[in-house]
């Protein structure tokens, strides 16, 4: 089950994604367990980054990953905030940025990691091959 929650922040995202992102899951050869997004603002995602792994600096997306064998669990923390600027810095579409941060989530706990360049080569190439699977016009 993938379920949305917010803090700090009104229910305002598009969650019409569940089916692309059990799809994801599938296409990787796992199964669904339970898997929680929780939408924040940046003080929300700093204080966990801070509280839990001990960093002190913003980000797009942090996850916990509850994973047992093949079935994908977690949590999904995403800062609303870092997505429309980083969509501004990169020039992208704020809607495509949700959703490469969204599979993202999915990607680490299907196992790709991102510390190295070759890794996080895979990750994007798996993001972008992702997202052609669920174009914005949908």
């Amino acid at each position: 089950m993938i379920q949305f929650f917010y803090e700090n922040l009104p229910e305002s995202v598009n969650t019409d994604y569940t089916a692309w992102l059990e799809d994801i899951i599938l296409s990787e050869g796992k199964k669904l367990g339970e898997i929680n997004y929780i939408f924040c603002d940046d003080e929300y995602l700093l204080k966990v980054n801070q509280d839990y792994l001990q960093h002190d600096y913003y980000t797009d997306i942090i996850t916990f990953d509850y994973v047992k064998g093949k079935t994908i669990s977690g949590e999904i923390f995403v800062s609303l905030q870092r997505i429309l600027d980083n969509a501004s810095t990169l020039s992208k579409e704020y809607e495509e940025e949700l959703r490469r941060v969204l599979a993202h989530g999915i990607l680490h706990l299907s196992g790709y990691k991102d510390k190295t360049e070759q890794e996080e080569q895979l990750m994007r190439s798996k993001e972008d091959h992702y997202l052609a699977k669920y174009p914005l016009n949908n």
